[in-house]
């Protein structure tokens, strides 16, 4: 769609339209919620969702697009002065990122469907594909910074980027299905540890 200026209106009605659909799609289902449900819960008409969006994979795209932007930035906040976090070693370095990182249940629920659906379309999965290697290509010069301060530094950025992904994924899973949470956090921590160290040398 052709992009339209964003005015403080214009961008306090795309964030509704963000919100309402996050509930939506947490509650019903990706594939079950209607362009209809969202505007219901939003208190819009369909006009003003197709004002901002052409479908609701383009709403999906764009809440994904400001949850990650988000997590980058708060991700860079954290590492902006790495030195003061005590950071002695690897694990530690590990665990200063991984606690930040969030587990969150609604947010896994929608992503997790969303991305069953982005497989059966090529071009979504396309999509999909691309974001996903921005956000790695953002986020492994943040990891550069902190590897330095343990005394480390990172020999294969793109295998360290994609293994660190399928390990959040399915950790996650784990912290929201176990009862006992604290050790599954723990165990993840420990799995991003042998990573790093895998993909990482001493300077």
């Amino acid at each position: 769609m052709t992009e339209k200026p964003l005015t403080r209106r214009r961008a306090e009605t795309r964030q509704r339209l963000l919100d309402a659909a996050l509930e939506a799609f947490a509650e019903q289902g990706y594939g079950a919620t209607s362009v209809e449900q969202v505007c219901a819960r939003a208190n819009f008409t369909r006009g003003a969702f197709y004002s901002n969006f052409d479908s609701l994979d383009e709403l999906f795209l764009a809440m994904w697009e400001q949850r990650s932007a988000q997590l980058l930035h708060d991700l860079e906040e954290l590492l902006a002065a790495p030195d003061e976090a005590n950071l002695a070693t690897l694990r530690d370095a590990v665990a200063h990122v991984a606690d930040a990182v969030p587990v969150d249940d609604e947010w896994y629920r929608v992503t997790a469907e969303f991305t069953a659906h982005a497989l059966r379309n090529p071009i979504l999965k396309q999509v999909v594909a691309a974001r996903e290697d921005a956000i790695l290509a953002t986020l492994l010069p943040l990891l550069d910074r902190l590897m330095a301060t343990v005394g480390r530094r990172i020999t294969d950025r793109d295998a360290l980027g994609h293994a660190l992904v399928a390990a959040h994924d399915g950790t996650t899973v784990q912290c929201l299905i176990e009862d006992d949470q604290q050790a599954a956090r723990t165990r993840r921590t420990d799995l991003f540890t042998v990573l790093v160290e895998h993909y990482t040398e001493e300077i």
